[in-house]
């Protein structure tokens, strides 16, 4: 995910200033050969709403539709899908498999020493998925620790952070590939709660007999609450490109119309944002 997501782990830190500073100071061409080809490859993860390709075979979710719109504004006018596991999209973006990660990934500031990101497009809280009635009263990561709960999330999630932050231990921590494997180890009872976003808690359980979403909440890190936000991420000699996105992006949220294209998939007007990368990526190491 991120979704929503949002991975933490083992990162190499390398900061955008010397990566800008070895690839040239001009921002990179991207945007140019993007212009010229008429199309943009999109990394997306399969993880509904955020990028996913849906039962007729068509590219959809929050964030490939928010690409079409902002990039159609720069001049290119297609969209292309590489679906990858969320855990590649980064690795992805940075061995040239696709030009930008269309997955709603959360901005973190491990991330920031990677890639670069466009200003969030949507905030978001977490929530919990529990068997119906949620019988061990599990509300938030403190209760996960407290009453012993068997948890799990996705791999390279944010939610990882936020249960050891609580103080889980993490190698007890079963790590899924996404909200639909950890929806069915819940209704399995192989474990008893799984942590994702709040949208994709609730868009997955919705069929499911067993399972329910827990109410959304804010999970603490050093002891403060913490909203998430989710981007658009690109290499981190392509300023040029992402300076335009945003751009494009601050115009959009202007109009309403970024809301319009975001609302189909769950999202309400307590999902927009004012965050910024800076903001989120720690103070100024995003380019």
């Amino acid at each position: 995910m991120l979704a929503g997501a949002a991975a933490v782990g083992a990162l190499a830190a390398t900061g955008c200033t010397r990566v800008a500073t070895a690839a040239g100071a001009d921002g990179g061409d991207l945007l140019q050969r993007l212009r010229a080809q008429g199309v943009v490859r999109l990394g997306i993860a399969g993880e509904i709403p955020f990028g996913y390709i849906d039962e007729d075979g068509h590219l959809t979710g929050e964030a490939p539709e928010l690409a079409k719109a902002v990039f159609k504004r720069l001049g290119v006018d297609r969209v292309q899908p590489v679906p990858t596991e969320f855990g590649s999209l980064i690795p992805g973006l940075n061995s040239q498999q696709f030009d930008v990660v269309a997955a709603g990934m959360y901005v973190n500031p491990e991330r920031c020493e990677q890639v670069i990101f466009a200003d969030p497009d949507y905030q978001m809280l977490d929530s919990f998925i529990v068997r119906k009635g949620n019988p061990k009263g599990l509300h938030d990561y403190e209760d996960v620790v407290r009453k012993k709960a068997r948890f799990a999330t996705g791999t390279g999630y944010a939610e990882i952070q936020y249960a050891v932050e609580a103080g889980y231990k993490e190698s007890d921590i079963l790590i899924v590939p996404d909200q639909v494997a950890g929806l069915n180890a819940v209704e399995a009872g192989r474990v008893d709660v799984f942590a994702g976003t709040a949208l994709t808690t609730r868009a997955v359980v919705r069929k499911s007999a067993k399972a329910e979403a827990t109410r959304a909440f804010t999970p603490l890190v050093d002891g403060r609450p913490h909203v998430d936000g989710g981007a658009f991420a690109f290499r981190s000699a392509e300023t040029r490109l992402r300076d335009a996105f945003d751009v494009e992006l601050r115009k959009l949220k202007r109009s309403g119309e970024l809301f319009r294209i975001l609302r189909p998939f769950g999202f309400t007007e307590a999902e927009m944002t004012d965050l910024t990368a800076k903001e989120l990526c720690g103070g100024g190491r995003n380019g």
